[in-house]
């Protein structure tokens, strides 16, 4: 292309980059964030890399101009590369990866300088108490903010006008603060247990000889995982690195930014959707800049524009959360590594309960294995049993043991916690009309509707409609002859409340009035010991540390077991190994009591006799003989659509279309389990490979020669699908 010509990315859904002419006089390399006319709209973009497949050259006199040229470092070429390799990978759009690159599109100018006032001429002839409170707050000399000043002198913006006015105070503008303070690697370093020194000394190893590699911090719960690799992240900031920790769930970045402030003397950018848009604009700047050294935050912070990143730690690496399925369908564990590999630097994956794919990775020494065996404070791990509910179970209308009443009144007694978890939100998850038979259920999707007792509601959650419980049965109009069908956690909180009148009991759920906020606040609450008994579902399960909590009783241990995902053995273990872990992690003592009907199964086998060991020799096992992942590949289509059998026509010619390929197997199209949702249709097609064949080349080859979906019908393409509902 002409030196005066520029490609330009733009953050839609878009295969190439577009031409936009450059005015003279103004300059832009590769990476340069810009806007451009696009229509009638102004966009912004990034100009990107002209691999000389532009096709046909066009007259710069035709094309519209590049309007700005934002003053912000450029994209790195790495951070293009990846951008790339991501939509490549998941077969999306770059232009719908580079825009979870530009999700904060105000950053991009400078930040405002805030007005402020600094004392220059004597006081006023006038000194009230109030002038005088003013004065002693400037005696230190510094510049002060309007609104800081007022509050910190405890008078009204007024007076300090008054006293601007009387040439006592000059108006200055002062600096934006920065959106993170610089954490500092030698301010609260610890003294390490013997396995932690040895685990972070591997881990800085890594750094200090440069380059890409991965490693799993694999230990118990309690074992003091943070601690080790917060030494990793001291060691990069030593070496002028930035650095990004990647959390599951927001409702761990309060006690994790506690920790780190602790160790490091200021808290860490934030980045996740609880965010204020000026938080998050600020973060943005602050990381693009490089002024930002650390970022904490959920898997999207992984495309924040870095341009000295030299680590990557994924903490609860086996968390399900890390998997986006909406537009760009990505695992950001996966694209950590790549993001690492590419850059060439270090990524560090932390777990109690690894995915059998970094476990099977460490096995053929593609990554490197952190064993930490034991609790960093000594104490012993909880001790498991199941209680068999074939002979043990509850009398009729109740759904806790008499083992696990008698556990949680001993532990009472002691003045200590207990945590009772159920991984199903609302009352029950079913009501029925006992005389009729009619049983709730959502329009919108496949699904039955969850009755919510504390807020009188009945609900789905997967398109969140929800209606007042009534008091008669649609269908038969018969009075009181509604009945809930299995527990939920309140249904738990109900039972608790009957049997413990006197303990101080919370229900713990994703959906909880008050949101994140005030989850974060009661799990604080739960750790400074205001709570006897913990109802929870697997928010609870995910990395806390609650000093007083010694006893655990999983109401349903076999919830989850039998669903058809192939995942399905893999995820209860490591869900109730987490929840389990919560017991005893400081002092010792801990329990935890499985309700189970099938005490015999495997999971429940290797939770009771602690051998972990042999589940993950057994999984792996039953993974290769099955060739399942990690050991060959998927990839699933979705076809969605309004009218079902419009999306079922698509997908039988979508499947009719599909080239022959030995190396790949077809199955379907069927109905998906939950084949109705938000209104649409859904059916699936399954795709598995061995994992030397290219099956992305494949699937663009299929799509290429299918039909492009019509009227309201959707094709969604998830490789490596995590969720097989």
């Amino acid at each position: 292309m002409p030196a005066s010509v520029v490609p330009v990315f733009l953050p839609i859904p878009v295969d190439r980059p577009y031409s936009y002419r450059l005015p003279e006089g103004m300059a832009a390399e590769p990476g340069s964030i810009v806007r451009v006319p696009l229509g009638s709209r102004k966009v912004i973009g990034a100009v990107w890399d002209d691999d000389g497949a532009g096709g046909a050259k066009v007259d710069p006199a035709k094309l519209r101009d590049v309007e700005t040229v934002f003053p912000v470092r450029p994209l790195t070429a790495d951070l293009r590369r990846f951008v790339e390799w991501v939509a490549q990978y998941t077969i999306s759009q770059p232009g719908m990866v580079l825009r979870m690159v530009l999700r904060a599109p105000t950053a991009l100018e400078p930040e405002p300088p805030v007005r402020g006032v600094r004392r220059i001429g004597e006081p006023p002839e006038r000194l009230t108490p109030a002038r005088s409170r003013v004065l002693e707050t400037l005696a230190d000399g510094f510049a002060w903010s309007r609104r800081g000043l007022a509050d910190a002198a405890a008078v009204s913006p007024s007076v300090i006008d008054g006293l601007v006015k009387a040439g006592t105070l000059r108006e200055v503008d002062l600096p934006a603060t920065p959106a993170a303070p610089r954490p500092d690697p030698e301010f609260g370093a610890i003294d390490l247990t013997l396995d932690q020194s040895n685990a972070s000394a591997t881990l800085m190893d890594a750094i200090d000889v440069g380059g890409f590699s991965t490693a799993l911090i694999d230990g118990v719960t309690g074992s003091g995982k943070t601690e080790v690799y917060l030494e990793a992240v001291a060691e990069a900031l030593r070496r002028k690195k930035q650095v990004l920790v990647l959390l599951p769930e927001i409702a761990l970045t309060s006690q994790f930014l506690e920790r780190f402030e602790q160790r490091f003397g200021a808290r860490p950018g934030e980045w996740h959707s609880e965010l204020a848009p000026k938080a998050r604009e600020r973060v943005w700047r602050g990381v693009a800049q490089g002024e930002v050294r650390v970022v904490v935050g959920a898997r999207s912070a992984l495309f924040l524009p870095f341009p000295e990143l030299g680590l990557i730690v994924v903490d609860e690496e086996h968390d399900l959360a890390f998997k986006q399925e909406d537009r760009v369908t990505y695992n950001a564990r996966d694209m950590a590594i790549v993001r690492g590999h590419i850059s060439q630097f270090p990524v560090v994956l932390a777990s109690a309960t690894p995915s059998i794919e970094s476990r099977v990775n460490c096995d053929n020494g593609r990554y490197r294995r952190v064993h930490l065996p034991a609790r960093a404070t000594g104490a012993d791990l909880p001790d498991l049993q199941a209680i068999d509910m074939r002979r043990n179970g509850p009398e009729r209308g109740r759904w806790l043991a008499p083992a696990l009443i008698r556990a949680m009144t001993e532990t009472l007694e002691q003045g200590h916690q207990s945590l009772l978890f159920l991984n199903r939100r609302g009352f029950a998850p079913l009501t029925l009309c006992r005389s009729c038979g009619y049983r709730f259920h959502c329009d919108n999707c496949s699904a039955w509707l969850v009755e919510h007792r504390f807020r009188g509601t009945l609900e789905c959650h997967h398109c969140g409609h929800h209606q007042p419980r009534p008091e008669a049965c649609p269908s038969c109009g018969d009075l009181d002859s509604l009945t809930a069908c299995g527990p939920g956690v309140e249904r738990i909180a109900e039972e608790v409340t009957e049997r413990f009148p006197d303990a101080r009991a919370i229900v713990l759920s994703s959906d909880m009035a008050g949101g994140p906020a005030r989850l974060r606040k009661e799990l604080g609450y739960i750790a400074e010991g205001g709570v006897d008994i913990v109802i929870g579902t697997q928010i609870v399960a995910k990395g806390h540390n609650f000093p007083l909590m010694t006893t655990v009783g999983i109401v349903d241990a076999d919830l989850g077991l039998d669903n058809g995902d192939p995942r399905a053995t893999e995820r209860t273990f490591q869900l109730l190994a987490q929840v389990s872990g919560r017991a005893g992690r400081v002092f010792g003592g801990g329990r935890a009591l499985l309700q189970t009907y099938m005490p015999e199964h495997p999971v429940m086998q290797a939770l009771v006799s602690d051998d972990y060991e042999a589940f993950y020799a057994r999984e792996i096992a039953a993974r290769k003989k099955a060739s399942l992942p990690p050991f060959s590949r998927l990839a699933a289509l979705i076809v969605s659509s309004p009218e079902r059998e419009e999306g079922l026509q698509f997908a039988r010619a979508l499947a009719r279309a599909a080239p022959r390929d030995a190396g790949v197997a077809l199955l379907g199209p069927a109905e998906a389990p939950l084949h109705l949702i938000r209104g649409r249709y859904r059916f699936r097609l399954l795709l598995q490979s061995p994992r030397d064949v290219d099956l992305q080349a494949y699937i663009r080859d299929w799509l290429a020669k299918a039909e492009d979906p019509k009227g309201g019908v959707r094709l969604t393409v998830d490789v490596d699908p995590q969720s097989f509902l």
